[in-house]
C-alpha cells in the first residue's frame, strides 16, 4: 500500500496530522501576495520602495508559478536562468519607466 506522502505531500502540524501538498502552500503564497498587493494599492500608498517592493512581490509570485505550475523546477538551469533573466529584465523595464515618470 502507498504512503499517503508519495506524491509531495507533507505534514504541516504533527499533532493534526493534516496534509498540504506543496503545491497548495504555493497557491497559499500567491493569494497572499496578492492580497498584500491589494491592500498596498486600496490604501493608495507610492513612492520608490512601494514601488520597488511591488515588482519584488510580482517577481516573486512569477517565480513561484514558472516553478511549481510550469515545471521549471525540474528543468535544467539554463531554462530557469532564461525565464529568470527575462523576468528580471521585463520588471525592471517596468521600475526604469516608473522611475523616468518620476524625475
Amino acid at each position: 500500500m502507498m504512503d499517503a506522502r508519495t506524491h509531495n505531500e507533507t505534514t504541516v502540524g504533527k499533532k493534526t496530522g493534516v496534509l498540504v501538498r506543496p503545491c497548495t502552500r504555493v497557491w497559499l503564497a500567491l493569494v497572499g501576495l496578492t492580497l498584500a498587493m491589494l491592500v498596498v494599492g486600496e490604501m493608495g500608498l507610492s513612492g520608490g520602495i512601494v514601488v520597488t517592493l511591488l515588482l519584488v512581490a510580482t517577481l516573486l509570485k512569477t517565480r513561484l508559478v514558472a516553478d511549481r505550475f510550469m515545471g521549471l523546477r525540474q528543468s535544467r538551469l539554463l531554462w530557469r536562468m532564461i525565464v529568470t533573466v527575462y523576468l528580471v529584465v521585463v520588471i525592471g523595464l517596468i521600475g526604469l519607466a516608473w522611475w523616468l515618470g518620476n524625475l
